[in-house]
């Protein structure tokens, strides 16, 4: 039994969805807080799966994520559940340290208990894994050149991204001091369908789509490597059935782009896809660059080799066939579009960024 924390978000529950489809004798149980991001209409239809059950509740409740190891007898752990987007992370940080630190912390002393016989068994013997999905964020910025590997010193430069590196010192902890069979995955930005509009590439089509400002950091020149949503979730799958305890894997779509180049290639097959601007005008008349935020990393990089030469995996999908495929799901969902941006998210951004948000880089 797999227990999926955070699978109502954007990879959580494409993740649902890819090993539902895929490995017909997985079972999942998935508990999410549904915060803003996370959205019950992402998995409305496989909510009826008899292999699959929602429960809502927070990460960081010990004695419901006891009562779930004990009541569904979990051998398994996909850890999504985070918060993850570093603007917020600036304004608010307190939300992220008790999430995505807090929450990691009491769901391995429940895994430690459940797995390791302090709670009334002791599975030492069993097929167990515990999966951390963390972030290239962890590593801080890279120059003109270079990856980060696994083996690349952390340098954390957000709220966000010293919460993320964290939890993944604890995790890495729970390995060494307890013998938790843990993994780690670092993925670079991910990109595809049900990704929530504070992001960079949902945000850019629905501001495109609506006409309005598409606001850029600083000079665009930010480089960010980009992975599709589902080639994400097979190489997830591919780590938790093959990959060592203990060991972490970097996982990129060997996509580098300038965040200008992202936003001006959505806005040609925005006007390809949807048709042009009621003016007539080419949507790259939208962008606008605005103050830089701050502390905003200039490159991340993924080597991804280990998780090539080790597990046999490799990005399916090119950058430009994972936006076409992006954009038109969206031109495709307009219902789940406008269902998700509500007012309160309506005045966030309009309190941030001013009207039509932000197009900084999105993370997870």
């Amino acid at each position: 039994m797999v227990l999926v924390t955070g699978g109502c978000g954007f990879i959580g529950a494409n993740f649902i969805r890819f090993v539902l489809a895929t490995r017909p004798d997985w079972h999942v149980v998935n508990l999410d807080k549904l915060t803003y991001a996370g959205n019950l209409q992402n998995l409305n239809d496989i909510a009826d799966d008899p292999r699959y059950r929602f429960v809502r509740g927070d990460i960081c409740d010990q004695d419901l994520v006891e009562s779930l190891f004990a009541g569904h007898r979990i051998n398994t752990v996909v850890h999504f559940a985070a918060e993850s987007h570093v603007d917020r992370s600036i304004t608010g940080p307190d939300t992220f340290i008790r999430t995505n630190i807090f929450g990691t912390f009491t769901l391995l002393e429940v895994a430690r208990k459940h797995w390791l016989g302090e709670a009334g068994g002791d599975n030492r013997g069993a097929q167990i894994r515990f999966l951390h999905v963390s972030t290239d964020e962890v590593f801080g910025s890279l120059g003109a050149r270079g990856y980060f590997s696994e083996t690349t010193c952390y340098d954390p430069r957000s709220p966000y991204s010293a919460s993320k590196a964290s939890s993944d010192h604890l995790v890495r902890a729970y390995f060494h001091t307890y013998g938790l069979p843990v993994l780690i995955t670092n993925c670079s930005n991910n990109f595809g369908p049900f990704q929530f509009p504070e992001k960079l590439i949902p945000l850019v089509i629905n501001n495109g789509l609506q006409g309005v400002s598409l606001p850029v950091y600083g000079d665009g020149g930010n480089v960010r490597d980009w992975l599709f949503v589902q080639d994400h979730c097979e190489a997830i799958a591919r780590a938790l059935e093959q990959g060592r305890p203990g060991e972490s894997y970097n996982i990129g779509g060997h996509n580098e782009k300038r965040n200008l180049e992202v936003v001006e290639l959505l806005c040609d097959i925005l006007d390809r896809q949807a048709g042009p601007l009621a003016s007539g005008k080419p949507r790259r008349s939208l962008i606008t660059f605005v103050r830089d935020r701050l502390g905003h990393d200039r490159r991340y990089a993924i080597d991804a080799g280990k998780i090539e030469r080790e597990l046999d995996w490799r990005p399916r999908t090119s950058f430009s066939e994972g936006l076409e495929k992006t954009v038109a799901w969206y031109l495709g969902n307009r219902p789940w579009l406008e269902s998700v941006i509500d007012g309160s998210y309506q005045e966030y951004y309009r309190k941030m960024y001013g009207a039509g948000g932000t197009a900084g880089e999105g993370k997870k």
